[in-house]
């Protein structure tokens, strides 16, 4: 039997959607919290290939997901091309800034990548052998303009005013720097499929600052040009693509990215999630993260809704954006159980 999300990715409605969650494996859960202490910090976690693997483990065996995601994070591929990269406690990812082409030289390219990566590529192959039979192993990439934001301010920002500052005033070099990262992303994704990836999801969570023929260009763009280079690579590798409050450009993602699956955000309802992005494949989607914390009633009744409304199309059951700390894990098996009622 095809695993259930593989089935839904393929385009086929199933009468319960199968169901991960962005953030699974994380902040949320002591069995996480204990993990990292034992890690040290959170690189050090992303890059011990035997904790990440036991983090990315544990949400499936107290909830039995049907998928799991890698865990890593979008910012190791800067930090691989040459940046520095730390995180402040409470405060998340700082980096060595690119404004200026002298930074932009001193990044690497290519090959040299690898070298840093390789222990996110143990993990998955760890992941491979470890995982039940029945569950899926996503690899995932930060998008180019997603990534690029964080390495021009150097932290994440409320507007990525600083990434839209350089756009208007450096257009060669910006575009130079979503270039490099469009090249990274392709061979990242390509070696974390070689190890075991089945499916990778391009996790673009800035995209809906992008507007009019800029989201078109650094959004969508480099989403097709990565989905096209790993499907002459593995051509039967699913793709998920994820463009955060991309609002009306949602519409026609799936045909103009080539991608499987459309992962949209709580901005939108489902209603109009299966009128207007269903059509054109399967979606994933989109419970607001909120209804973990405060769980009762109004976190089954939408968790239905959000089966209900999207049940006439292939479609993976999922947060519009992840889990929070400040969730409850016993909400998570209450909304699992809402899902596959």
């Amino acid at each position: 039997m095809t695993k259930t999300i593989l089935r839904a990715l393929a385009g086929e409605t199933l009468e319960t959607p199968p169901i991960w969650m962005m953030r699974q494996a994380g902040r949320y859960l002591p069995e996480y919290k204990a993990t990292r202490a034992e890690a040290g910090d959170f690189l050090s976690l992303c890059y011990n290939p035997e904790l990440a693997a036991e983090v990315t483990l544990q949400p499936l065996r107290r909830y039995g997901f049907d998928a799991a995601i890698l865990f890593a994070d979008i910012l190791l591929l800067p930090q691989a091309l040459g940046a520095d990269l730390w995180f402040v406690t409470g405060e998340g990812p700082r980096l060595s800034t690119v404004t200026t082409q002298a930074d932009f030289d001193k990044l690497g390219r290519g090959e040299m990548i690898h070298d840093t990566l390789n222990p996110i590529y143990e993990t998955v192959k760890i992941l491979r052998r470890e995982l039940p039979e029945d569950v899926t192993l996503i690899g995932f990439a930060g998008a180019p303009w997603t990534v690029a934001t964080y390495m021009i301010a150097g932290q994440g920002t409320k507007d990525q005013g600083p990434a839209h500052a350089l756009k208007a005033e450096n257009r060669p070099l910006f575009e130079a720097l979503i270039d490099r990262l469009t090249e990274g992303t392709i061979d990242y994704l390509t070696k974390q499929v070689e190890a075991g990836a089945e499916v990778v999801k391009i996790f673009d969570s800035w995209a809906g600052s992008l507007k009019g023929e800029d989201f078109d260009k650094y959004a969508l763009e480099p989403a097709r040009l990565i989905t096209s280079e790993l499907k002459s690579r593995f051509p039967d590798l699913p793709v998920i693509g994820f463009p955060r409050q991309a609002g009306d450009k949602y519409i026609g993602f799936h045909k103009a990215t080539g991608v499987d699956c459309v992962a949209v955000d709580d901005s939108v309802s489902p209603e109009w999630i299966a009128e207007n992005v269903q059509p054109g494949g399967c979606v994933q989607g989109n419970l607001k993260n909120t209804h973990l914390v405060t769980g009762g009633q109004a976190l089954i009744d939408e968790t239905k809704h959000v089966v209900e409304a999207l049940s006439k199309g292939p479609h993976i059951f999922n947060l519009g954006h992840g889990i929070t700390p400040d969730a409850d894990p016993e909400n998570v098996q209450i909304m699992i159980d809402a899902v596959r009622g």
